[in-house]
């Protein structure tokens, strides 16, 4: 009887990893995807390398090789790899707790961070310093998106307004801007967003200690062999 639990525990944190693979190896591809065709690192170059196309790539890497662990380990009845990937789960959840609480401690800190870069891009963007031509595209991108003008609001742009704050045509009177800055609008996408992100975050953590479980009780009940289950 207690053999047949713990094949049923293996087979089933086989199946759970291999869905946790898949869901890795689809979040690496969507990151790819960001690289490729969102290029918004100009816009806050202090934290270009915290871009959400730089963090997908990282997740999916992360997830894949981890998942592979614990499908290789649960298979394969080894000792060695479901250690390892109990090691690593309980690492990456000390990791989120850690990020989530530097987010929320030093959330005004991050805020002024972003305002400054946005202020960059925006000189950029109006072509006081370099070359404003990647700079502008992405801009535009963000105004069209978000449904938002500047930093603040129109008079950002001074007298270089783009086509892109207009809610219509800009060539026809009388023009109607977009009335939000995006930096605002940023952060009520953050603040809406806050109750899921910190539902899933906590689901995320759930998972990976149902995982650590599984992992620590078939590193229990194998031999050191590695042939097969205790009886």
């Amino acid at each position: 009887m207690a053999q047949g639990c713990l094949k049923c525990l293996k087979y089933t944190m086989c199946f759970a990893n291999f869905l946790c693979f898949l869901c890795g190896v689809a979040v690496l591809g969507f990151g790819v995807f960001m690289m490729v065709n969102f290029r918004i690192t100009a816009l806050t170059p202090t934290l270009a390398s915290f871009n959400s196309a730089n963090m997908l790539l990282i997740s999916g890497i992360v997830i894949t090789c981890v998942s592979f662990l614990g499908f290789l380990g649960a298979l394969k009845e080894n000792r060695c790899l479901l250690l390892t990937f109990f090691l690593l789960l309980f690492l990456l959840m000390l990791v989120e707790l850690t990020a989530a609480c530097l987010l929320l401690m030093y959330e005004g800190e991050i805020g002024t961070m972003v305002k400054e870069d946005l202020n960059k891009g925006l000189e950029k963007a109006k072509g006081k310093t370099g070359n404003s031509t990647g700079v502008m595209s992405e801009w535009d991108l963000i105004q069209v998106k978000l449904n938002c003008c500047g930093i603040n609001n129109v008079t950002d742009w001074g007298d270089k307004v783009p086509n892109s704050c207009c809610l219509k045509n800009c060539n026809s009177p009388p023009i109607q801007y977009r009335p939000k800055g995006c930096l605002i609008t940023l952060q009520n996408l953050f603040e809406d967003n806050f109750l899921t992100t910190g539902i899933s975050v906590i689901v995320l953590c759930i998972i990976e200690v149902l995982g650590m479980c599984f992992a620590m009780t078939l590193f229990c009940h194998i031999s050191r062999s590695g042939l097969g289950y205790k009886l």
